[in-house]
Formats: C-alpha cells, sequence, structure tokens
C-alpha cells in the first residue's frame, strides 16, 4: 500500500483531473476497507503519534475505554478522553515514560457488566525511530472464567483421586488396628487381671498404626488445602545452602557426601521460604533413600536473567522409565515405607511459586531433580532516538 502510494503521488504532476478523482476514489476505498477491517476485530486497537494523541482507533478500543470527546484526535493527548480513572491514569504513566507494557489487566464496568480487559502498550517504529505507541486491547473475561473452569476441574480430579488413595492407606493400618485390638480383648477375656508384658507388642504395634494414619491425614490435608504462599524476595543460594547443611550429618551418617555448585551473583526471586524449604527438603530425602549407603548428594544453583534453577542430584539406584511419568501422581511410590505424597507436594509448592519442575534418570545412574522459577521482570523502557547513536551504527 505504501509504495503504491509513492508510486502514485510521483505521477500526480502528470495526472489529468479524471485520473486524480480516480485515485482518491481509489485510495477511499481502500482506506474504507482498512477501517472495516479494524473495526471487525474483536480486540482493541488505538494508534498514537509522538505527542500520545490517538490517530487510528477502532470501534472495540473505544467501546472498551468508553473514549469520550474524541472530535478532533489531534487536540490532545489519549488519555483525556478516558474516563475510567485507572485507565487514565495508566496511559498517562505508561506513555509519557515510553514504557512497554505487556497485558496489564483491568477490571472495568460497561454495558453494565464487569469485565476484564489486558491492555498492552508497545513502540511503533519506522526507520529506527520510535514514531508513537501501537495499544492493543483484550477483552479476557471469558478466557480467565474459562481458565477457573478447567482448574476447578483438576483440582476435583486430583482430589477424587486423593481421596481414592487415602481410602486405600488407612485400610491396612485400620485392618492391623482391629487384629491386635481383638488379640488385646482375646488375652483378657474372662480374667480379673493380666499380665502388661504379654499385652505390650500388642499396644505398641496399634500406636505405631494410630501415628501412620495420622500422618496419612495430615499429609492428605496439606496436599489438598490451599496453600496461602507469602511471596518474598529471597536469595535462594542462601536458602539452598542453609539446607545443605541442615541435611549434611544425616548424609554422612550414610556414608554419603554433600557437595554444593552455587553460582555467584544469582538473581533473586520471589519464594516463600517455609514453603520451598520444605519442597527442596523432600527431594534431597528421596535422594538419600535412593542411595541408601554411599554416594554423593549435590545441591546446585544457577540462573540468568530470566529464571533461577535449582538442582537436586544424586548417584542412586534411579528411575525407571516406567515410573517416569507417574512420580508426581498422588500415592504412587516406589518405596515400602512411602506415603506417595511426598513428590506431589512438592509439584504442588513449585507450581504454588510459578516454577516449574522436571526430572532426569536412568535406572542404576542417580537422578537429576531440576526447580525452575521465574525472576521478575523489570519493566523496560523504550529506546528513545539518538542521531549521535544512530550516526555510529551507519543509520545516519
Amino acid at each position: 500500500m505504501r509504495r503504491f502510494f509513492e508510486r502514485a503521488m510521483a505521477k500526480v504532476p502528470k495526472m489529468s483531473d479524471e485520473q486524480l478523482r480516480a485515485l482518491l476514489g481509489a485510495f477511499a476505498e481502500e482506506n474504507g476497507r482498512l477501517e472495516m477491517a479494524l473495526d471487525s476485530m474483536l480486540d482493541g486497537i488505538i494508534v498514537c503519534d509522538k505527542d500520545h494523541q490517538p490517530i487510528i482507533y477502532n470501534k472495540t478500543a473505544e467501546r472498551m475505554l468508553a473514549l469520550t470527546g474524541i472530535t478532533d484526535p489531534a487536540e490532545r493527548p489519549l488519555w483525556y478522553s478516558i474516563s475510567d480513572r485507572d485507565f487514565s491514569d495508566f496511559f498517562h504513566e505508561t506513555l509519557e515514560s515510553e514504557d512497554s507494557i505487556l497485558e496489564r489487566e483491568f477490571d472495568i464496568v460497561t454495558g453494565g457488566r464487569n469485565r476484564l480487559i489486558a491492555a498492552s502498550v508497545m513502540p511503533l517504529v519506522a526507520q529506527g525511530r520510535i514514531e508513537g505507541s501501537l495499544i492493543h486491547l483484550e477483552d479476557i473475561t471469558d478466557k480467565r472464567k474459562r481458565e477457573a473452569q478447567l482448574r476447578r476441574a483438576e483440582s476435583l480430579a486430583s482430589l477424587t483421586t486423593l481421596a481414592a488413595g487415602v481410602a486405600h492407606e488407612i485400610k491396612n493400618p485400620l485392618q492391623s488396628i482391629s487384629i491386635h485390638i481383638q488379640l488385646l480383648q482375646r488375652a483378657a477375656k474372662g480374667k480379673e487381671s493380666v499380665e502388661t508384658a504379654g499385652l505390650g507388642h500388642h499396644l505398641s504395634i496399634v500406636t505405631e498404626e494410630i501415628e501412620r494414619l495420622n500422618k496419612i491425614v495430615v499429609e492428605f490435608l496439606f496436599a489438598v488445602r490451599p496453600m496461602g504462599v507469602e511471596l518474598r524476595d529471597a536469595d535462594v543460594g542462601a536458602i539452598v545452602k542453609e539446607l545443605a547443611a541442615f541435611i549434611r550429618y544425616e548424609a554422612e551418617e550414610a556414608g554419603i557426601s554433600v557437595d554444593l555448585r552455587i553460582a555467584e551473583k544469582l538473581p533473586r526471586v520471589l519464594v516463600d521460604k517455609r514453603y520451598m524449604k520444605q519442597a527442596i527438603l523432600n527431594l534431597a530425602q528421596n535422594a538419600l533413600a535412593a542411595m541408601g549407603t554411599g554416594g554423593a548428594l549435590t545441591f546446585g544453583v544457577e540462573g540468568d536473567e530470566n529464571e533461577v534453577r535449582i538442582s537436586v542430584e544424586d548417584t542412586g539406584t534411579g528411575i525407571s522409565e516406567a515410573s517416569l511419568p507417574k512420580i508426581f501422581e498422588p500415592y504412587y511410590t516406589t518405596k515400602e515405607s512411602g506415603t506417595g505424597l511426598g513428590l506431589t507436594i512438592t509439584f504442588k509448592i513449585i507450581r504454588e511459586h510459578q516454577g516449574e519442575i522436571n526430572v532426569k534418570s536412568r535406572q542404576g545412574h542417580g537422578s537429576v531433580f531440576t526447580i525452575s522459577l521465574p525472576v521478575p521482570q523489570k519493566e523496560r523502557k523504550l529506546l528513545s532516538w539518538n542521531d549521535k547513536d544512530a550516526t555510529a551504527r551507519g543509520e545516519g
């Protein structure tokens, strides 16, 4: 379109009045098609010039922002025409400070309904120069509702699995308690006094099974209840060092060395120290169990501008390929005394931190669990045009 316009303008001096009218008609028709395309979009689009005045906007944007008083878009900056105070302040601050913002969410009331709008502001660049701003508005109300419904469905499915696991797990200790109570009743039946020595064994087993039941219930409640994490700026390297010192004695008693590989100048991340310590400790204890006696436990922490990665590596028995896809499922365990909720809880903690957890393992060669946590991203300033810099780059 631009090249066509430039070629047409070059021919204007040689055109007749009739040809000029035909050219203007073609331009008007093309402009009309562009306007129809913009107005047919479900998302709002606004283009502002260097003075932040709206020069192009579609009907969706006009409706979302309840734009008022734009009889002449060149008269004033965009924020003066927005009735919603939060939106107006946001565009005022963002456009004047030349920030680039992606998907800032706002609750607004439009047409008597509450809507959730995601607003993005990006630079308009032409030949290396910033010539204005492009604003994109998306109504994400229904999208968020679908996401919430999906989370509820996933939570219900997870709860169903957990409940079935609890029912299975409590069956054995309840049966054991029942058997030993029957034995106690049989030993006491028809007797005025009973020797305590004969009853001690049965009572100790009943006590152990009650403790086992209590542990199952506590872990179940932890797995299903909302965690309510309180994220605070923290040095993950320091957290890992503290945990390594805590577990070192237990490891060395089993002939296992504890090594640290922690990078310097790590970016800080937002974590709840209580829960993050528990997640890493769960991985470390699993690693010790996988090695038995002898081996090496290695904690690693590294990062870049986007994420910090925490690794827990062992030289234990490893995990079979058949088991790998199932290890984070509730009540899946390969340990005789395990409840099968440790890794499920760890997975939940990491997801509550908006992170990811992955595992690499080969049977007989050990395992490496890696936690990835996002680094908070600072909003980046738009690059302003600098003639001196441009000349140095050969753009001037």
